[in-house]
């Protein structure tokens, strides 16, 4: 008996959660749909828009007598007022006269007649929902509602104030192309599309953010990159939850492998050579509205010492620059902590000249070395941080003039050795060579340095394998942080700390294009031509 009243109980809740949700559905629908009488449209629209001084209504009449009313919906600023005054409202005042329109729900004769004959724009598109009429005009387009009719007219006449393109400032050049990406969207695309004349290379628009709808555009070139990778690229941005986007590092933090991972699996750029590169090897870009700085993915650590000006110089030449940088990230690293482990447990491998000198300039200090490498660390930190923060001409004496002063006063009043301030200059500047993982190599250093102090080398050696360790299992949507060195491919090793002449590049990177390889072979342009 308790067990059918439990089922009776169940099974009537279930019902009573099915006749909600499917009133609820109607309800959206309802209120989704575009209503046939013009003045439930405008009084829907200033509902929406209520005290919002931008928002513009301008109605007019069609018809010899004037029984159509047409609505003319626009935010302003957001769109060309010169176009929608020449191209929409004239064409429609002057024809108003000589029309009689047939209001007919089955052949829409008047919107048919407004769409094909009268408003004369470029683009121009049939919407049937209410909903997405107002994110229409949320983008900057212009809606022209029809009364009787329950679509509208969607026309595309954007104009804003944007910043032009010009060189970034994070990613400077010697040789090579010196545009940079800007905060529109549509400007980014041109971009990529003067970079890359194929049909292949395809742009899929979606919508993330509850409050602020922004537009996230993924590009990829369809035939090259995975479609396992742009699978989970879709998926992962769908999946996003959130009020706000209002800058692609909030898309990072949400799709990235490891959420408190200490080195980044998603890449970024403000350059459209460098994504463009990046794009010919299969990776997937995700572009986003209103920032310059655009995302790319999978991201691997050999991307850390490669620079795009590599491939616009002879081989030989970028790969010294390759080895260079590759000495400036070990240095960085490991130089500090190597440094407390020597003063603190290893005197007897100091050659004694260069011993008695570093003896001589710690005489007299009253910090250890770890409590002097933390305190000159945080220091530079200071004087970098407001570096970036100052306005820029006051910014860079800042950096100087602070730096100069604070460590020949520290050395003077006895605080630190110089010995310590020559260690993080020279780990200070290797840091601006690889400043893609500054961020991760700072909390490496601190680390390496606190290992030191405790057990000296082996220390070192210890959280660095750990750190290698946590390397190894690092996938950046389904692909090796580490490749092409674990797993080993030989083939792919021509472009990472050597970089080999643009003619002997045949094949794409394996782990990077679909099927791992299955379309990776290509020819280079030279190689076709028969150079």
């Amino acid at each position: 008996m308790f067990r059918r009243l439990k089922r009776i109980f169940t099974y009537t809740k279930l019902n009573a959660i099915n006749d909600n949700s499917n009133n609820e559905k109607q309800n959206s629908n309802k209120v989704s749909k575009i209503p046939k009488s013009i003045n439930k449209v405008r009084a829907m629209l200033e509902d929406r828009f209520s005290e919002s001084s931008d928002f513009i209504l301008r109605e007019l009449l069609l018809g010899k007598d004037s029984s159509t009313h047409i609505l003319i919906a626009y935010i302003d600023g957001m769109v060309n007022n010169q176009l929608i005054n020449s191209d929409i409202i004239k064409p429609i005042m002057i024809e108003c006269n000589s029309i009689n329109p047939v209001h007919s729900l089955k052949d829409k004769s008047t919107l048919n007649l407004l769409k094909e004959k009268l408003i004369s724009t470029s683009y121009i598109k049939e919407v049937n929902s209410f909903d997405e009429s107002v994110a229409s005009l949320l983008s900057g387009d212009t809606m022209i509602f029809i009364d009787n009719c329950d679509s509208a007219l969607k026309a595309s006449l954007r104009l804003w104030d944007k910043r032009s393109v010009g060189e970034p400032t994070t990613n400077v050049v010697i040789r090579g192309p010196r545009e940079g990406f800007t905060e529109t969207l549509r400007t980014n695309t041109i971009l990529l599309r003067r970079k890359i004349k194929n049909s292949n290379l395809k742009f899929e628009t979606m919508t993330v953010g509850e409050q602020t709808n922004t537009e996230i555009c993924i590009c990829y070139i369809k035939g090259i990159a995975s479609d396992d990778t742009i699978k989970t690229v879709k998926e992962r941005i769908g999946s996003i939850k959130t009020d706000a986007i209002l800058e692609s590092g909030y898309i990072e933090e949400f799709i990235q492998d490891s959420k408190l991972g200490l080195f980044p699996t998603v890449g970024n750029s403000e350059k459209p050579d460098v994504v463009a590169g990046k794009l010919l090897e299969g990776r997937v870009a995700i572009l986003c509205d209103g920032t310059p700085f655009v995302l790319t993915v999978p991201y691997l650590f050999v991307e850390a010492i490669q620079s795009s000006e590599d491939y616009y110089t002879r081989s030989i030449y970028a790969t010294m620059s390759r080895f260079v940088r590759i000495i400036a990230l070990v240095i960085t690293v490991f130089l500090p902590a190597f440094y407390v482990a020597l003063v603190t447990f290893h005197q007897d491998i100091i050659p004694y000249k260069l011993l008695l000198t570093m003896t001589a300039a710690r005489e007299g200090i009253p910090f250890s070395a770890l409590t002097e490498a933390l305190v000159m660390v945080i220091t530079f930190e200071l004087l970098r941080e407001a570096g970036i923060r100052m306005p820029r001409a006051i910014g860079q004496a800042i950096s100087i003039v602070g730096a100069l002063v604070i460590g020949d006063a520290a050395v003077k009043a006895g605080l630190v050795s110089t010995p310590m301030i020559i260690v993080i200059a020279v780990t200070a500047i290797s840091s601006f060579i690889v400043s893609s993982l500054s961020g991760t190599f700072l909390f490496m250093r601190i680390v390496l340095m606190l290992a030191a102090n405790i057990i000296g080398i082996l220390g070192i050696l210890l959280v660095s394998v750990a750190f290698f360790i946590h390397m190894c299992q690092l996938k950046s949507f389904g692909v090796n942080f580490l490749s092409p060195f674990t797993p080993l491919s030989i083939s792919d090793l021509k472009d990472t700390f050597v970089r080999v002449p643009l003619w002997a590049m045949f094949t794409r990177p394996k782990e990077l294009t679909w099927e791992h390889g299955g379309n990776a072979k290509f020819r280079n342009r030279h190689k076709k031509e028969g150079r």
